[in-house]
């Protein structure tokens, strides 16, 4: 086993020398302790040197935590012939009381229902040929008071006002392209900016790939601005259009929309790969189509299986702005995207995202990427002894 300290040594050129010290003694006490990871916790694994005081510094420091994983992915993880992607997605941790910092309700696909916890946004390198992700920044999502319910008015009826039918007067063609951003979606092109700049010219990436959450105009545009090509998930009843190929008339504008797509009747010449495993047939479609949400071509892939005993129909949609990237990329990519959630499991399980007992903003943002900051760790440990 590689020494830690050795290990952390990359870091002595984002981090003071005071913070690397505590560092150098949280980190192996994290690697040794059982049980729930707290400040209290760590302090009782420390050796000399790591009282419960020095944790409690540590927690309360300002620490630039993109800049420490970054530092540390670049000296032990980073593979500059590998094809690297950015990953995003937010997580809920579970809480309690009513001090802590940012807490709210939150919706958590664990629970399927609004929790009351804190969020977290979490972006992170995926690696093509290690099929692994690096978590780099983890920023805390706080609901702004206009994003928030107004209690008295809740429980009062509103009286729906009628609208006509039609399209206003004096009302003008909007450009889908200049779209504006909900509060949302600009703390993510925030972080997503920060992450471009920070990578500088040692990174060259492309794509971002996002979940189905994600899979919509405003999402597109906010990482179409950030000269990213956004690969994502479509609703499964997407409306979506062929380019129109027929006459066009002397006078107008000219017809971009051609038939709309039926699911059930995908023309055979757009079938890239078929395949039959157990009585169910998979068949993948790669189309380049219009959503008239979206002011660009999209390039479409459609998964459809069959199961030929029932004849029980299932598809999922997904596409990217990028009309040049193969099917087989793009699902390759797409399917990535789920290394992500690998990094929330053990953040959660092994090094205290779900944990942390803090409730002022430095040391709840210290401890959710600390945690993030130890599956980094844990990688470069599991590859000394994993066979090469």
């Amino acid at each position: 086993m590689p020494d830690i300290i050795n290990v952390l040594q990359c870091l002595s050129q984002c981090l003071d020398k005071t913070t690397l010290r505590q560092l150098s003694y949280i980190v192996p006490a994290m690697l040794a302790m059982t049980g729930r990871v707290t400040m209290l916790g760590i302090s009782r694994w420390t050796e000399k040197g790591g009282s419960y005081r020095t944790i409690q510094r540590f927690f309360n420091s300002p620490i630039m935590w993109a800049k420490v994983n970054w530092f540390f992915i670049r000296h032990h993880l980073l593979d500059r012939q590998d094809t690297i992607l950015i990953g995003g997605d937010e997580s809920v941790v579970t809480k309690s009381g009513k001090k802590t910092y940012g807490l709210d309700r939150f919706f958590s696909s664990l629970y399927g229902k609004p929790v009351p916890g804190l969020s977290f946004f979490s972006l992170s390198l995926i690696s093509v040929k290690e099929r692994t992700s690096y978590p780099v920044m983890m920023e805390q999502v706080v609901k702004a008071a206009e994003e928030k319910p107004d209690k008295k008015q809740s429980g009062k009826k509103v009286k729906k006002q009628t609208k006509k039918r039609g399209r206003p007067k004096g009302s003008k063609n909007k450009n889908r392209r200049d779209v504006e951003l909900k509060p949302y979606l600009v703390h993510i092109q925030t972080m997503l900016k920060g992450l471009l700049t920070l990578i500088g010219l040692d990174l060259k990436v492309i794509y971002c790939v996002m979940d189905g959450a994600f899979g919509h105009n405003n999402a597109l545009q906010m990482v179409r601005q950030c000269s990213l090509h956004l690969v994502s998930k479509l609703r499964c009843d997407a409306a979506l259009y062929f380019p129109y190929e027929g006459p066009q008339k002397k006078r107008g504008a000219n017809k971009k929309y051609g038939d709309k797509l039926n699911y059930d009747h995908i023309p055979d010449k757009y079938l890239k790969e078929a395949s039959l495993v157990d009585g169910i047939q998979t068949n993948i479609y790669q189309i380049k189509m219009w959503h008239k949400l979206f002011p660009d071509l999209l390039n479409i892939v459609i998964i459809v299986k069959i199961n030929l005993k029932t004849q029980v129909r299932a598809h999922v949609v997904l596409f990217s702005s990028d009309l040049e990237l193969a099917y087989d990329k793009l699902i390759d990519y797409y399917r990535l995207r789920f290394q992500i959630e690998f990094n929330f499991r053990d953040a959660k399980q092994f090094w205290g995202l779900e944990d942390f007992m803090n409730v002022n903003q430095t040391p709840v943002y210290n401890a959710a990427n600390l945690a993030m900051f130890m599956v980094n760790v844990a990688q470069v440990l599991i590859r000394h002894f994993r066979p090469t």
